[in-house]
């Protein structure tokens, strides 16, 4: 069995307890199901408790405990950032220095410290506006964007893919050197020849499933750090 992060450690260890929900209540077996889940999952009641919009706060959370990449000072491009819950870890462990940026296709409330932009990544025009707010390159490009699932598991890898490869031709374009790229990605990783050209252009790459990833999800994390800003053209 694998180690469980620091973090999952004092969350599994806080909340114990089972909330059973009575099926008459509800019509649909799958919205007792959904509901059973929230009530029981651990990171749902934490996120809550310590003010994290979502409970991905803690896939970042456990990222960086695994990384140590996060710290004072950085700037941050957060791509996908709705509703929040990465921004705010990033805004926190930038002990208020450095900048944050983040984009997403959905409406986010403003989170003190960083520079929301609501627009799909993907437009046209999306990467100019965000380098116009970067105060210089980045040190961190991130990404917690996926497409919408479609229950057809290899359509969903592929259209995220997709949004991966946008992701990481816009870091190749801001990174500073030795800076780090991080992406959902989903069953399979990041195969082929993004990866072939993720592992030329960074000096250690690899895939990672923090423990708050909900165990019976595809989803895992496109680890690269160390960018080599001189084998850009």
């Amino acid at each position: 069995m694998a180690k469980l992060t620091k973090s999952a450690k004092e969350i599994t260890g806080r909340h114990n307890l089972t909330v059973r929900v009575k099926t008459a209540k509800y019509k649909k077996k799958s919205s007792n199901q959904w509901l059973e889940r929230q009530l029981n999952d651990p990171y749902v009641a934490e996120s809550k408790r310590l003010g994290y919009r979502s409970r991905a706060a803690f896939k970042l959370i456990q990222l960086d405990e695994k990384y140590h990449f996060l710290g004072k000072g950085k700037t941050i491009v957060d791509l996908g950032c709705a509703p929040g819950g990465w921004t705010q870890v990033a805004v926190e462990r930038n002990k208020g220095s450095g900048q944050v940026v983040g984009i997403d296709i959905l409406e986010t409330e403003p989170v003190k410290g960083a520079t929301l932009i609501c627009q799909d990544f993907t437009a046209d025009d999306a990467p100019d506006k965000l380098k116009a707010l970067l105060n210089g390159p980045a040190d961190i490009v991130m990404s917690d964007m996926a497409a919408n699932t479609t229950g057809h598991q290899q359509t969903d890898h592929l259209r995220t893919i997709g949004l991966v490869e946008a992701g990481y031709a816009f870091a190749k374009e801001v990174l500073a050197e030795n800076g780090i790229f991080i992406a959902k990605v989903f069953q399979g990783g990041a195969e082929g020849e993004l990866l072939a050209d993720v592992k030329k252009n960074f000096k250690k790459v690899g895939h990672f499933k923090p423990d708050a990833s909900r165990k019976q999800s595809p989803e895992t994390y496109l680890v690269a750090i160390g960018f080599k800003k001189d084998t850009q053209e």
